[in-house]
């Protein structure tokens, strides 16, 4: 077999074994979806505002707080800062991923901050962690089909939103946060991950009983970055090696 055959099939395995890590993302993700494309039609959005939102912002969860926040005659200023306060942590997951990815060409690495999501940043950090290399391909295959099947989704929500059940009331709902748990509980094995975790945890709880949604989010891992700095690595004996 050629060098040019080997390196094909290599690209080809990578993008797949991207995809095939997605999945659950995009199983866990759907409800939202679809719940976000019922919301913005019920607020006034139209389908095609709906199915852009998605495409062009593929913000999640700044989504919700946007549609919730522009139909209520709110000052567009505080609409801004509400979505950056759901957003803020993408702002350390890029300075978390850009080191991973800096050796990509430029626009490569624009696409791959746009579809940065929280799993995304999770998956290629532990295989960065792992000893592997973050390439673009694979890290392609990792986001792309998120990005598709939540934009897609997002349109067939706001199509079909009024036939479709409360999530809640079904279940579905608790997905994506059990997702989320098993990603963070994937990298309990690195220095102070438990009294990263507690900070986090703590300081989220008490925020959201106090300042409120969505502050709560971005004052969690503020919190949980703040006690990683402060305190070395060698304080703690979680993770450590002989």
């Amino acid at each position: 077999m050629s060098a040019e055959a080997i390196s094909e099939s290599g690209v080809r395995s990578d993008f797949w074994d991207g995809v095939r890590l997605s999945m659950p993302v995009v199983v866990a993700s759907a409800p939202f979806a679809v719940l976000f494309g019922a919301l913005a039609v019920d607020n006034g959005f139209s389908v095609l505002e709906a199915f852009l939102m998605s495409a062009m912002i593929y913000g999640g969860a700044s989504q919700m707080v946007g549609i919730e926040l522009f139909g209520q005659h709110v000052a567009p200023w505080l609409i801004v800062l509400s979505i950056f306060a759901v957003n803020f942590r993408h702002v350390l997951y890029s300075a978390g991923i850009g080191r991973r990815i800096a050796h990509w060409p430029v626009l490569q690495q624009a696409l791959g901050y746009f579809i940065l999501t929280d799993p995304q940043y999770a998956v290629a950090e532990a295989r960065a962690a792992s000893g592997q290399p973050v390439g673009f391909v694979w890290y392609l295959g990792l986001g792309l089909p998120v990005y598709v099947f939540w934009v897609i989704e997002s349109a067939l929500g706001a199509v079909f939103g009024k036939m479709i059940p409360d999530t809640h009331a079904l279940g579905i709902d608790f997905l994506l946060p059990i997702y989320f748990l098993g990603l963070v509980l994937g990298f309990r094995k690195r220095p102070l991950w438990l009294p990263v975790v507690a900070a986090s945890s703590a300081a989220s709880i008490v925020a959201y009983k106090t300042v409120g949604s969505p502050w709560h989010v971005s004052i969690g891992a503020i919190a949980g970055v703040l006690l990683a700095v402060i305190l070395p690595p060698h304080h703690s004996g979680v993770g450590k090696r002989p």
